[in-house]
């Protein structure tokens, strides 16, 4: 499922400047496409974001204030 070689490819794609490219040179649909694309990745990044922070600190502040977390 951690396909990181994917994420690569996506950062390619957006670093080489083929998707400002296929962007500029897009159908307002393609252009949607992309835009939409862009936009579920963001919220993914955000997700993953919040994700690594509970993974992180996960139990962290009740280890502070002497609770005990459950598992």
């Amino acid at each position: 499922m951690l396909d990181t070689s994917y994420l690569e490819k996506i950062e390619a794609y957006i670093r080489s400047g083929d998707m400002e490219f296929d962007f500029d040179n897009g159908d307002d649909e393609r252009k949607g496409i992309i835009l939409d694309y862009l936009e579920k990745l963001m919220d993914l990044a955000e997700l993953a974001d919040e994700t690594a922070t509970t993974l992180i600190f996960k139990g962290s502040l009740g280890a502070m204030i002497g609770i005990k977390s459950e598992k």
